[in-house]
């Protein structure tokens, strides 16, 4: 049998033999299927009025039109994860590389409730739905997957003997469950909404004895889970096995041997009426999955364990830690002295230098902040090399920006996009945009669809020659793309760390 996580196209051959074989089919179409819960009889209802929606009108045609798709992923090791400030994840590498040869932009959505995010998908708030979904039987009543991007089995974790590293490997094989029998009377924990509850429910019919299954928080993630196994706050929960082996390479103390059901086609949900997006993903992932690329960003994740565990595992990720980089407490000071919030500071640092105090660029910009030797010298920056310096003197040349225009740009937030276009080309061509942008009936204290279009226009002969015009020639889609860039960025940073004060009040929502 194929282990888990292989690439699709290995097992087709595989489930060609067994519908061969009548004996073994009506027990392989028992363990895919989805049955009612015994549980919580409630569930499947609860399920069908989240998502069971007329899904809206939006294909291929319209996404292209509109230059952006909307993924929905959750945050994890596999799917899409924040490692030292940039996006990553086997799911959002395919989908990065998807619109890449589209020719649109990817728009990252964050949820970890699958119930929501098929919901969002009919509703057109995203078109693709992509984290480690299996392709179920009840969710394909109300979305449609892509052909699978691979296999994987459904395992279960449970945690080895305190002394297991003492131990022969015939005596911890006595304290484990090897036997799918022996969950009967067992609490297993489950994510809410997961295809593991479904599977749990049918090997409980199966075996002839109840599994109590636990739903837990549709928000919570499956690393969340093993983590909590690993750490004896509960016994048992279940896996992809992928997902499984990549966190018992960082808990070795958890066992991941035990499957509970065959290989499952791993998918990508899309809407049922959106024919031509969904041909054409399987046509591209047909194409891709014969090339050597897509088994480097496969291996990256699947095969190569211990790096990956590395990164997923590490404080830097978002995954199970809560840092960017290793100056995020100076970041928030710097930040709290400019009035933004931290995590938009950050981004535009992670824009500039990926966190690297000895970064340099052709032009002799250098550190954290990217300051050129006379802007820094003028903010009182001696050591362009050392971070604090660098946001300090960083800090100030943005207040002196902000104190320039909130004169005349009152919205903070617009305010913002100013002047992180102006930290990026000079604060004169972004006054130049404003002067376009008022000739010609648009708004200059707006960014969108109109200081930002006439930044771009001042790379074309007509307006950087303009009488208005004092700075000349700009290529303005570098401002416009580090703008936009910088704001996508730490919308993803807003939806994976949240501030203290969001914590605090998620706290007392829950208690209200």
């Amino acid at each position: 049998m194929k282990t888990a996580g292989q690439p699709a196209s290995f097992l087709f051959k595989f489930m060609i033999l067994l519908k061969k074989t009548f004996l073994i089919l009506p027990l392989l179409c028992l363990i895919l299927s989805c049955s009612t819960r015994t549980d919580n009889q409630n569930s499947d209802q609860e399920l069908e009025k989240s998502y069971a929606i007329e899904p809206v009108d939006l294909d291929l045609n319209k996404i292209k039109e509109r230059g952006y798709l909307n993924a929905i992923v959750d945050n994890s090791a596999t799917s899409y994860f924040i490692y030292k400030g940039r996006p990553m994840g086997y799911e959002y590498e395919m989908l990065k590389w998807f619109c890449d040869d589209l020719g649109v932009e990817l728009r990252i959505i964050i949820t970890n409730d699958i119930a929501v995010a098929l919901e969002k998908l009919n509703r057109g708030e995203g078109d693709i739905a992509a984290f480690n979904l299996t392709i179920t039987k009840e969710r394909k009543k109300y979305v449609d997957f892509t052909e699978p991007l691979y296999l994987a089995r459904q395992v279960l974790v449970q945690k080895k003997p305190k002394n297991w590293r003492r131990m022969k490997i015939h005596e911890i094989e006595k304290e484990l469950i090897r036997d799918p029998v022996e969950l009967i009377g067992k609490n297993v924990h489950v994510r809410k909404s997961s295809a593991f509850a479904a599977r749990l429910a049918n090997l409980s019919e199966e075996i002839g004895g109840d599994i109590v299954i636990l739903e837990d928080s549709s928000s919570l993630e499956v690393e969340e889970l093993i983590r909590m196994v690993a750490e004896g706050e509960i016994e048992y929960t279940i896996a992809d096995e992928d997902v499984a082996m990549l966190s018992a390479t960082f808990y070795p103390i958890i066992d991941v041997k035990t499957p509970i059901s065959f290989s499952q086609r791993i998918a990508w949900a899309i809407r049922s009426n959106a024919d031509s997006l969904e041909t054409t993903v399987n046509q591209w992932l047909e194409n891709k999955q014969k090339k050597t690329d897509y088994y480097v960003i496969y291996n990256k994740y699947f095969k190569n364990l211990k790096r990956s565990a590395s990164r997923s595992y590490s404080e830097f990720s978002s995954v199970s830690g809560d840092k960017l980089s290793p100056y995020d407490e100076q970041i928030k000071e710097t930040a709290e002295k400019i009035g933004w919030d931290w995590r938009l500071l950050a981004s535009l640092i992670y824009q500039e230098s990926r966190f690297d105090p000895n970064a340099s660029s052709w032009a002799g910009a250098q550190g954290l902040m990217q300051l050129v030797e006379n802007t820094a010298a003028e903010f009182g920056a001696e050591n362009l090399n050392d971070p604090r310096q660098s946001l300090t003197a960083g800090a100030a040349y943005i207040n002196w920006l902000q104190n320039t225009m909130k004169e005349y740009i009152e919205d903070s937030v617009e305010r913002q996009k100013f002047i992180l276009a102006a930290y990026n080309v000079g604060i004169g061509h972004v006054e130049d945009a404003r002067r376009l942008t008022e000739k010609y009936g648009g708004d200059p204290d707006v960014w969108e669809g109109n200081v930002a279009k006439y930044l771009l226009l001042k790379s074309k002969l007509k307006y950087y020659t303009d009488p208005v015009v004092k700075y000349g020639y700009c290529r303005g889609s570098e401002p416009v793309n580090y703008v936009e860039e910088i704001f996508e960025r730490f919308k993803q940073y807003k939806q994976l760390l949240k501030k203290p004060e969001d914590n605090n009040l998620q706290a007392n929502n829950s208690v209200l």
